[in-house]
């Protein structure tokens, strides 16, 4: 482990807006994410494999009424977007250390508003379908922690991906598609995404690659 990983993981240790493994919270927190931690009622809304978490800040800053929760794997993501969410003082925004195998773990039935997505690994090779997250087993996963009418997202460069995942949300009974588009910023459906992009977003829009996005509810 390099030294600056250390530091980043000694930061999640102490960092309030993390919750991970050793952490009060970590094993009380499924199904009591208001009152536990935001201490309101307002939507939750979960960034999935959301890295340095620049969805999940962009959104919280744009939507102070919703809660917002990156979760990742990966601690020295986390940790980075921990940072500027303490720095913005963004009080409606938190990070989870986990993987998205093990998201029932932490979310319970009905508890969340929307799911999002952002420029997830397409898993490309068939035997990696497993681990892609927008297979069926993750869609009805994502199923069961939406409250009903509760909003399914998925921002993809890949469009393998975005085949893939109309493909699977329409082989499924849980979503129904509401809006996609295989070109996002030359599509009315831009205004819903309020200028919130990512680094890697912004690198694959100047390389010349069209945005898929898909917009799904719950039945």
């Amino acid at each position: 482990m390099t030294r600056r990983k250390k530091e980043y993981y000694q930061f999640n240790e102490t960092a309030e807006n993390i919750i991970q493994a050793g952490k009060p919270l970590y094993t009380e927190i499924k199904g009591n994410w208001n009152k536990l931690y935001f201490n309101n009622e307002n939507p939750i809304v979960v960034e999935l494999a959301c890295g340095k978490g620049e969805y999940t800040i962009g959104l919280g800053q744009k939507f102070p009424d919703k809660n917002f929760i990156g979760m990742d794997i990966k601690g020295d993501r986390i940790a980075r977007g921990s940072a500027v969410a303490s720095a913005e003082k963004l009080l409606n925004v938190a990070f989870l250390r986990g993987g998205i195998q093990y998201a029932d773990e932490f979310f319970a039935e009905n508890e969340l508003s929307e799911i999002w997505l952002v420029h997830p690994d397409p898993q490309v090779r068939d035997r990696d379908e497993i681990r892609r997250l927008t297979n069926a087993k993750f869609l009805s996963q994502y199923a069961g922690f939406l409250k009903r009418d509760g909003l399914f997202h998925l921002k993809t460069d890949s469009d393998f991906l975005y085949d893939y995942t109309l493909d699977s949300i329409a082989q499924t009974a849980h979503f129904e598609i509401l809006d996609h588009t295989d070109n996002l910023y030359q599509s009315p459906l831009i205004e819903e995404h309020y200028g919130v992009k990512t680094h890697y977003e912004t690198i694959f829009t100047a390389k010349g690659y069209s945005i898929k996005y898909i917009k799904a509810k719950l039945l």
